[in-house]
């Protein structure tokens, strides 16, 4: 009888998450407690201003977190997620979201995000908080 890999399961639904396939959002690399997530930004996710659409730059950060705080092998569900947008992306662009895991118990778990653009400059941040199902 095989092990069950937590993370090699969570990256496999991740991958199939038709959501996330909806956006374009890949998984580049997760771990216990991190999580990096990419996505391209084309004119098919913009505003009424021609600029990166808000609700596509929180669902970049929102896989991000949603990863990292499920890579235990716990379900985790979000209480909390405040993001601030720092610049508008370019678009036609690139963006990634990088998730920490801050600190974690068995009922709670605190994550920053980040999302930056190509050149490394900061798009967003974000501080979430989940709920442990343990």
């Amino acid at each position: 009888m095989s092990e069950v890999d937590p993370l090699r399961d969570l990256k496999r639904r991740a991958d199939r998450e038709p959501f996330a396939r909806k956006l374009g959002i890949r998984v580049l690399e997760l771990k216990p407690g991190y999580a990096l997530t990419e996505m391209e930004l084309g004119e098919d996710l913009t505003n009424i201003h021609g600029m990166a659409h808000g609700g596509a730059l929180f669902s970049l950060i929102d896989a991000a977190f949603e990863l990292a705080s499920n890579s235990h092998g716990v379900t985790a569900v979000a209480l909390n997620i405040n993001v601030t947008f720092h610049k508008a992306p370019k678009v036609p662009g690139t963006l990634r979201a990088e998730a920490r895991e801050v600190s974690v118990s068995k009922r709670i778990g605190s994550y920053l995000i980040e999302a930056r653009d190509s050149a490394g400059e900061l798009i967003a941040s974000c501080q979430a908080l989940v709920y442990r199902k343990a």
